[in-house]
């Protein structure tokens, strides 16, 4: 549905996106994910056409449309402000753009009382938006876009605005809305939870390069790169040495001298390499399990945060890990700061990661 091939955007001399080649699908919900800078706004900037780009090409529907206005693009964009009209109706908000395009006066009233339903609106399209909350505006801004029926939805942090409960409400009925409908959906966020809840795939930036992209499956147990594996939730990320291969696994040694085995089935070119460890992957124990990847360590400190317990573990030589405990009544859950506790990992819960 969307394709960018070796897009480049300048803004004099710095560079806000270098190079971006990727496709979206149709029907997808597609996130842009990373922090404050990193080109995710620039990338929706030019598929709405907002914005041109200093090289490269924008394609919509196998057409190209780089250099085409906004309003000859079938895309509609949810601002993060919402951008509603404060002098209209919530319904004349709503009908604004079908009455710019011209449609039948019948069509209007029957699309918009279509998306109103959708959006649970019913009670609210005689007021303005000044008398509505921030979740009820948002689903205006929603609801005007979708009316259009484009063939891509664009949203900039439209959650931003809204308090947490709120905001985890609205996650839930923006992908619903989006399963409803069938429409791309391409979102931008600094969120990793939104991110990771909402979206079929996501692309992560970076200083203006897209670092990954994959489903969140692959963002989060296969980071591509350090950014990603360190950007993406917690994670340990530990330089290592390859000592030696046997067959699928790799024996590695880890800053320390804490040694483990490594599942791949492509061994890396280089000797030296970088772990990914996620800390939720890491199992404790007060006696030893045995078996691959078993190793004494010391909690060294202990962060309560309700259903799960953040630890730390200090290791052979020093090596400290982040490590975490569900709080589930089990007797392996009882662990606290102080104690003497075994470790595991799986070796195929250990990803390498690009330098």
């Amino acid at each position: 549905m969307v394709e960018l091939r070796n897009v480049t955007k300048r803004f004099g001399a710095y560079e806000a996106l270098k190079e971006a080649s990727f496709e979206i699908r149709a029907g997808e919900f597609m996130t842009f994910l990373g922090p404050s800078g990193c080109g995710k706004t620039t990338c929706l900037r030019l598929i709405s056409g907002f914005d041109t780009p200093t090289s490269g090409q924008i394609f919509l529907d196998g057409k190209d449309l780089t250099f085409e206005p906004p309003y000859r693009r079938d895309v509609n964009q949810v601002f993060q402000n919402y951008a509603l009209f404060p002098h209209l109706t919530i319904y004349e908000n709503i009908a604004f753009g079908l009455r710019m395009k011209k449609v039948p006066a019948a069509q209007i009233r029957e699309r918009v009382d279509r998306v109103v339903k959708m959006t649970s609106l019913e009670a609210f399209i005689d007021r303005k938006p000044a008398q509505l909350s921030g979740g009820q505006r948002q689903r205006v801004a929603l609801a005007r876009a979708i009316v259009c029926e484009p063939k891509v939805l664009l949203l900039d942090e439209p959650l931003s605005a809204l308090d947490a409960k709120l905001r985890t409400q609205m996650r839930v009925e923006l992908k619903q809305l989006q399963k409803k409908l069938g429409i791309t959906f391409v979102f931008v966020t600094h969120d990793q939870e939104e991110a990771l809840t909402m979206s079929d795939r996501v692309a992560v930036l970076n200083a203006g390069r897209v670092e990954q992209i994959g489903t969140v499956n692959e963002i989060y147990y296969k980071p591509a790169t350090r950014f990603v594996a360190s950007f993406i939730g917690e994670s340990n990320i530990v330089e290592a040495e390859i000592l030696r291969a046997e067959g699928e696994f790799l024996h590695c040694r880890l800053e320390g001298g804490l040694e483990l085995d490594v599942r791949t089935p492509k061994p890396p070119a280089h000797s030296q390499i970088l772990l990914s460890l996620r800390p939720e992957k890491i199992r404790l124990t007060r006696e030893n399990p045995g078996g691959r990847n078993s190793f004494p360590g010391t909690i060294e400190m202990e962060i309560f945060k309700g259903a799960v317990d953040d630890l730390t573990i200090s290791v052979q030589g020093g090596l400290q890990l982040g490590a975490v405990l569900t709080n589930d009544g089990q007797a392996e859950s009882d662990l606290h700061e102080g104690e003497r506790v075994f470790a595991r990992i799986q070796p195929e819960d250990i990803h390498i990661v690009a330098a």
